[in-house]
C-alpha cells in the first residue's frame, strides 16, 4: 500500500500517463505542449480557468482549446477530468484516506460531483471502485 506522504510521486506518475501526440497539424507546438504538459502535472488539482491554461502558451483561449484538443486529442477540460480521475482512482485503491478527502485533494468542488463523474466516466462509484466492486457499462 502507498503511503499518503508520497503524493508528490503520485501526482507525477499520473500526469505521465497521458501522451500528446506530437507535431500535430494545427496542433501545439513541441514547447508549448511542453508547458502545459508540465504545467497541468502541477496544477490539475486546482481550479484552473481557460483563460490561464492559455497563456502558458501564449495564445488566446480560442487558439488554445482547438491546439490542445488536436494534440491531447481531447479539450482541456477532459484531459484535466482525465488527471484528477486518475489520481482518486489511485489514491482510493492505494490509501485510507476518505473519499471527501480524496475528492478535495483531487480538485473536485464535492464529494458529490466527485461521485457523479467517477460514476459518468468510470462506471463506478468511489466506494465500489474502493471495495473492488465493478459494475458493467450496461448497468448490470
Amino acid at each position: 500500500m502507498r503511503r499518503d506522504d508520497d503524493l508528490p510521486a503520485l501526482l507525477s506518475e499520473v500526469a505521465s500517463d497521458r501522451r500528446p501526440l506530437l507535431n500535430a497539424k494545427g496542433g501545439l507546438s513541441a514547447r508549448h505542449t511542453h508547458q502545459i504538459e508540465q504545467f497541468l502535472k502541477e496544477n490539475f488539482s486546482r481550479k484552473l480557468s481557460l483563460a490561464e491554461m492559455a497563456a502558458v502558451c501564449d495564445l488566446s483561449p480560442y487558439h488554445f482549446v482547438r491546439a490542445f484538443s488536436k494534440t491531447f486529442g481531447v479539450s482541456p477540460y477532459q484531459y484535466v477530468l482525465l488527471l484528477r480521475l486518475d489520481l482518486a482512482e489511485k489514491l482510493l485503491t492505494d490509501s485510507r484516506m476518505s473519499i471527501t478527502d480524496i475528492a478535495d485533494l483531487s480538485g473536485f468542488s464535492s464529494q458529490s460531483h466527485f461521485t457523479t463523474m467517477m460514476r459518468k466516466y468510470r462506471h463506478v462509484t468511489p466506494q465500489q471502485l474502493r471495495t473492488g466492486q465493478r459494475r458493467s457499462r450496461s448497468g448490470n
